[in-house]
């Protein structure tokens, strides 16, 4: 099954993701258990970085949307 989204949706879905992993990472707990000599992942990723990746994704978006709008001006 395909899931038709529209850019925008698109875009929406991981800003709202962002400022999920924002959230939690302001969370008092979230940070305490991040900071436990006792939690780590497989390679080495936190939650900003996950945050950080969403901005990029967010930003590439924005950035096709861009040039698509620059070579439709164009014709």
């Amino acid at each position: 099954m395909e899931i038709k989204l529209t850019t925008s949706e698109i875009r929406t879905i991981l800003q709202g993701c962002q400022y999920t992993l924002q959230l939690l990472g302001s969370s008092k707990d979230y940070r305490r258990l991040q900071s436990s000599e006792y939690f780590s992942t497989s390679n080495g990723v936190v939650l900003n970085n996950a945050f950080n990746i969403l901005g990029e994704i967010v930003n590439a978006i924005d950035e096709v949307e861009q040039m698509t709008e620059q070579q439709t001006e164009k014709i």
